[in-house]
């Protein structure tokens, strides 16, 4: 054994060729996946080379192994097991997972950062949507939820378009306005040629006849013939582009047109939309000076125009055009302070239960300004309580919530009561109700002095509200107020006491006061004329009374009315429950038609099949 360690030693030494050959195998199989791809790239006339270069590595392995000391485990690390085990089956490549998960890693190391590359590229390079074919493109789209509503005789449609207004209304433009009706209708349309007056775009089919000459890869369609439905939603876009662009006169007399072809056409479908019509007509008229409340106003003039709505929309039963006109003649005699003539049109007209929330919010609005100018605040707090529950909770609408709150905070003053605090901590109301808020701390402490000063500071935006009239009315319930603090407070106080803390200017016209508010009840006391003097009783436990069980039934009735309210506008398909019956009908003709053939013989029941 020693003879033949030493002549495989100086076989090692002397064969050079077998050494280098050696080292090349281990350097090709320690190596990753570049390694075995050159080996996969190999003809076959290389294999046999391979094979004696990795019979040699495994022999010079060995040699290593031995020669390095006692400890073989030495030589397999440096050059591994399979050096030490490889026999001449061993050549065969790595597995195809293997390399491929070797392969895979390297690519994923170096791809890693190629991806972010390419993903920041591919945002720098993704076209942007131009706004005007966006706008054009959802234009035309709402023309076919109108033809959907047309054949499915379904309103949702027609309010789903209307909603789409309020996203596309800020890119309306004379152009894209122009591109859609020129895209709509032919030449000689005479609607075409009224919107397009409507925006100023007469001459837009020259234009675009001029754009087909240089581009006549595109021929345009033949227009097809369009619903009533199209152009009433087209004229609404031009109504809402003049009045976002403040052109009230030209707004004013295209709705004026408008209206006038709407009144020929009798059509269900177009309720929806007849009402939006109306509403700008009456809100371009608001505007056109002179202002309201001057007696020769614009809006007087459209009163009889609005009356005649309202009766054609009443003959033909038309909920959606009664419920807009009713508020929008409410809006038109307050703004003139014709208040008699809003209650008489109140008391001969009732207004629809089956109309959408935001009318029936404005409706309450209104008979609750009307009510407290007719001093019969129960009724107004009762609907304006209601307008403030159904004001809708976008912070778009937060204007109609604001105005609504203030006008429900003096008509409380007026009722006796005090308005909660958090009521003017709420976000949307905090700064818009601040000079409501020192109204009421003014009115809760009897602060007389500081009440009138109040109203005179901010006089300018209680005009602006319409509540100054209301607000002036105010100053004997701050007297009576301060009054029934006195008489919590002191067992027994002087005349002349009350008149010094008041600020009024006799005993006498104290001596009224406090008798009134002993008469109406506001306070529990009695007045000694010969002493001067006004003496308190006891005040009971409150929830010995049936105070408490009031406020509690007026909780659960608003909210059973809330519950039926919810009830009656739950919407469900039209005509679904006929469909149900025409199909169950069909169902059992057939089951009579099978049956009769099976009793006179032409048809087995196998033939009939087993479910029958």
């Amino acid at each position: 054994m020693p003879v033949d360690r030493r002549s495989l030693r100086s076989n090692s030494k002397s064969d050079n060729t077998s050494s280098a050959n050696s080292g090349k195998a281990r350097s090709n199989s320690q190596n990753g996946p570049s390694s075995n791809k050159e080996k996969a790239a190999r003809p076959a006339a290389n294999k046999s080379k391979t094979r004696s270069a990795a019979k040699g590595a495994s022999n010079e392995g060995t040699n290593n192994a031995l020669t390095n000391g006692t400890d073989p485990a030495a030589g397999q690390k440096v050059n591994g097991a399979e050096d030490v085990e490889m026999q001449e089956d061993s050549t065969v490549p790595p597995a195809k997972g293997s390399r491929l998960s070797a392969s895979e890693n390297q690519k994923d190391q170096e791809g890693d950062v190629a991806m972010e590359g390419a993903e920041e590229e591919a945002q720098e390079t993704e076209p942007q949507v131009d706004p005007h074919e966006k706008t054009v493109q959802d234009i035309k789209n709402n023309f076919t939820l109108l033809e959907h509503a047309v054949a499915h005789f379904d309103s949702r449609f027609t309010l789903r378009v209307l909603r789409s207004i309020s996203s596309m209304r800020k890119h309306l433009t004379p152009e894209v306005l122009a591109h859609v009706i020129v895209d709509t209708y032919s030449s000689s349309n005479q609607t075409a040629a009224f919107l397009l007056e409507g925006i100023g775009k007469t001459n837009a089919f020259d234009e675009a006849a001029s754009k087909m000459d240089v581009d006549s890869e595109k021929p345009k369609s033949a227009p097809r013939e369009l619903l009533p439905e199209v152009d009433v939603y087209l004229s609404i876009l031009v109504q809402v582009y003049l009045f976002d662009r403040k052109e009230v006169q030209r707004g004013a007399d295209f709705s004026s047109r408008l209206v006038e072809r709407l009144r020929t056409l009798n059509r269900r479908t177009l309720d929806a939309l007849a009402a939006r019509v109306y509403f700008y007509y009456a809100l371009f008229y608001e505007q056109v000076p002179p202002l309201p409340p001057s007696p020769a106003a614009a809006v007087i003039s459209i009163r009889k125009h609005l009356l005649a709505a309202l009766r054609t929309a009443v003959l033909r039963k038309d909920v959606d055009t009664q419920a807009t006109v009713i508020t929008l003649l409410l809006r038109n005699y307050l703004s003139t302070s014709h208040i008699n003539q809003a209650d008489l049109l109140i008391a001969h007209n009732t207004f629809p239960e089956s109309a959408s929330n935001n009318q029936i919010a404005r409706y309450m609005y209104y008979l609750g300004r009307i009510r407290a100018i007719q001093l019969r605040y129960s009724e107004a707090h009762e609907h304006l309580t209601s307008a403030t529950r159904k004001s809708p909770s976008s912070h778009v609408a937060s204007g109609f919530y604001q105005v609504s709150m203030k006008l429900l905070v003096v008509v409380n003053l007026l009722m006796g009561d005090i308005p909660a605090r958090s009521i003017f901590r709420q976000p949307s109301l905090e700064r818009a109700l601040h000079p409501y808020f020192l109204l009421v701390r003014a009115v809760s402490v009897g602060d007389l002095d500081g009440f009138l000063n109040i109203v005179n500071t901010h006089s300018a935006t209680f005009r602006k509200d319409g509540t100054y009239t209301l607000i002036l009315r105010l100053r004997q319930n701050v007297i009576t107020t301060g009054i029934r603090l006195m008489s919590i407070a002191y067992s027994r106080i002087s005349l002349r006491d009350i008149c010094i803390r008041l600020g009024l200017d006799s005993e006498e016209s104290a001596e009224y006061i406090v008798a009134k508010a002993i008469r109406d009840g506001v306070i529990d006391a009695t007045i000694d004329h010969e002493k001067g003097y006004m003496k308190s009783k006891e005040v009971g436990d409150v929830y010995l009374t049936g105070e408490p069980g009031e406020a509690f039934h007026a909780r659960i009735r608003a909210c059973l009315a809330l519950h039926d309210e919810s009830v009656k506008a739950m919407r469900f398909p039209m005509n679904q429950h006929r469909l149900e019956l025409k199909s169950a009908q069909e169902a059992r003709e057939r089951e009579r038609e099978l049956a009769k053939e099976i009793q006179e013989g032409e048809m087995d029941e196998d033939d009939a099949g087993g479910e029958f």
